[in-house]
């Protein structure tokens, strides 16, 4: 069955009364059918809302079976889902390798939180693959992956880096909101926990906030439904199944916005102002070659180097803008710019370019009008 027959099936009701959606339960206490099974937990029977209801437990089933995995755990946010991971996956004395791409959010918990659990980070070069071998010694635990990488966009070479780190013993995650889990299969390619924000393109219209993180294997999974269940996370129903609900029509919405995204992105390389384009579908992309053997499809977000633009210049640039917002998330309907540069923080990747960064989210606007709002930009740059 295609993907996108069973984004139309997954997590569907299987009752008598026939619903195509699950019902949205709301409810913290749960009664047991007698005093003999207050403490009686057979599967199927929620002890208590924290749990999940039937809203909840349709998004996980769903979410788990388009990933192909053992179990989902959901969260309140991406950065929670991606969080919810590492604390699953390490423990006192460890330390975890983190690509030098991961989203800012993460790399600042991983840098003032987990020490305060007795867990270092290093970070490693993006672009490094087997001969991250190198990097692994005993207290390695966990290796922290986000392919594309945020802001520049680099692709790992995630069977390359599974591989190994299952040879030495070492759970791998990543951070897979840009494909959604959709476009890639991060643990059909060996990766243990497959992290992402349900807020962008499950979500897919900029009024949700959650996250989901997916197990490869059952013994994984009771790991993750450990940790998650020990830290008190809880969804909403309300949330759960608006995320359902946007969940059924992604993969229409991510073919329209990529294809948008590639129009946009083959125009702005006509300019002169613009250097490379860092979607990993174009063909500019350092990681082409990466991409074409790992992923099926692209989304709508990328970015663009723009040699000798400093920040005044992208500023000038954006604020002239009437169409593309400016804001932090993606994958809504609507289409989004922000310039990088002022919270790119790297230690182990050189820069790359010499002027401004600037990213796009490309929604479900006519390219044609996104195309006349950057000639507005281009204009008040002069």
């Amino acid at each position: 069955m295609k993907d996108d027959t069973k984004l139309t099936r997954l997590g569907r009701p299987h009752d008598e009364r026939g619903l195509v959606n699950p019902a949205v339960a709301r409810g913290s206490t749960m009664l047991a059918p007698s005093a003999a099974e207050l403490y009686d937990f057979p599967p199927g029977r929620v002890h208590y809302g924290r749990v999940g209801l039937e809203a909840q437990q349709s998004l996980r089933e769903a979410v788990s079976g388009l990933q192909g995995g053992a179990g989902c755990a959901l969260t309140s946010s991406g950065l929670m889902a991606n969080t919810l991971s590492v604390m699953t996956s390490v423990e006192a004395g460890g330390k975890v390798l983190a690509a030098d791409c991961i989203y800012g959010p993460v790399r600042s918990f991983l840098l003032n939180t987990l020490p305060k659990y007795g867990v270092t980070t290093e970070f490693f070069a993006p672009r490094m693959g087997a001969e991250i071998g190198d990097l692994i010694d005993d207290n390695v635990q966990a290796i922290l992956l986000e392919s594309p990488g945020s802001l520049t966009m680099e692709i790992q070479d995630i069977p390359a880096i599974a591989k190994i780190a299952h040879q030495k013993g070492v759970i791998t995650i990543i951070d897979d909101t840009w494909s959604a889990g959709l476009t890639l299969k991060p643990l059909q390619l060996g990766v243990d926990y497959a992290a992402q924000a349900l807020t962008k393109y499950v979500g897919g219209h900029s009024d949700l906030l959650m996250g989901a993180v997916v197990a490869r294997d059952e013994k994984l999974f009771d790991r993750l439904r450990t940790t998650e269940r020990s830290f008190g996370f809880h969804t909403a129903p309300d949330d759960a199944y608006l995320a359902l609900r946007g969940l059924r029509t992604m993969a229409i919405r991510m073919e329209r916005s990529f294809s948008s995204a590639m129009t946009v992105a083959d125009w702005l390389k006509s300019r002169p102002e613009v250097g490379r384009i860092l979607h990993p579908a174009h063909a500019d992309h350092p990681d082409h070659a990466l991409y074409k053997r790992d992923f099926t499809g692209g989304c709508g977000l990328f970015s663009v180097e723009f040699p000798g633009w400093d920040i005044p210049t992208s500023e000038r640039f954006l604020d002239a803008l009437e169409i593309i917002g400016m804001g932090f998330s993606w994958g809504g309907y609507e289409s989004l710019a922000i310039h990088c540069d002022p919270q790119l923080k790297r230690t182990k990747s050189a820069r790359t370019h010499d002027g401004a960064l600037i990213r796009f989210a490309v929604g479900m606007e006519a390219p044609e009008d996104l195309i006349a709002d950057l000639e507005r930009g281009f204009a008040a740059v002069g």
